[in-house]
């Protein structure tokens, strides 16, 4: 059977514009963010209660406050994206219990989960970052960069206690 070049070529085009998310921008931002908050999670779930007060040196945050401070940065990355004044008013940074700060991260995620569903249009508002004007999209792919650095922190950490991390372990799931 022969297809004709015009019917292979209108086949072969519209597979990948089938494929293609209704808000593409933040989709791939959201890919990111559900990777790396998954990351973030299972890191706190998998460090001990007692090496929640580790730190490499004196100079730097605990694993427990690195998890605070990523969850307190989210609810500012995500109001700014979603518009909105942060509902959060405590500091995550100074809780110290394991299950307290995973609270804390998971209500993070789950306020930030909403802000990741915006849509492109909206994700192309202008926003105020950082004093600096920049657009809604910008807080989001602000919010996934922060929490990649900070999941890097969190693996130094982790491998210093002889653990590996969520990335490293299980084909990085």
């Amino acid at each position: 059977m022969k297809i004709p070049t015009a019917a292979f070529l209108a086949l072969l085009l519209a597979g990948p514009a089938a494929a293609q998310p209704e808000n593409p921008a933040v989709a791939g931002q959201r890919a990111l963010y559900d990777q790396v908050k998954n990351w973030l999670l299972l890191s706190a779930q998998q460090m001990p209660e007692a090496d929640f007060a580790f730190r490499p040196t004196p100079e730097v945050r605990t694993f427990g406050q690195l998890i605070g401070h990523v969850a307190n940065a989210q609810y500012m990355f995500c109001s700014v994206a979603l518009g909105e004044q942060s509902p959060s008013s405590a500091n995550a940074e100074q809780l110290t219990s394991k299950a307290e700060l995973i609270r804390a991260l998971q209500a993070s995620h789950a306020y930030c989960d909403r802000a990741f569903q915006i849509t492109d249009a909206t994700a192309l508002q202008a926003a105020s970052v950082f004093g600096q004007q920049q657009t809604r999209l910008f807080a989001l792919s602000f919010n996934v960069a922060h929490d990649m650095e900070h999941y890097g922190n969190i693996v130094t950490y982790m491998r210093m206690k002889g653990m590996v991390p969520p990335s490293s372990a299980g084909g990085g799931q």
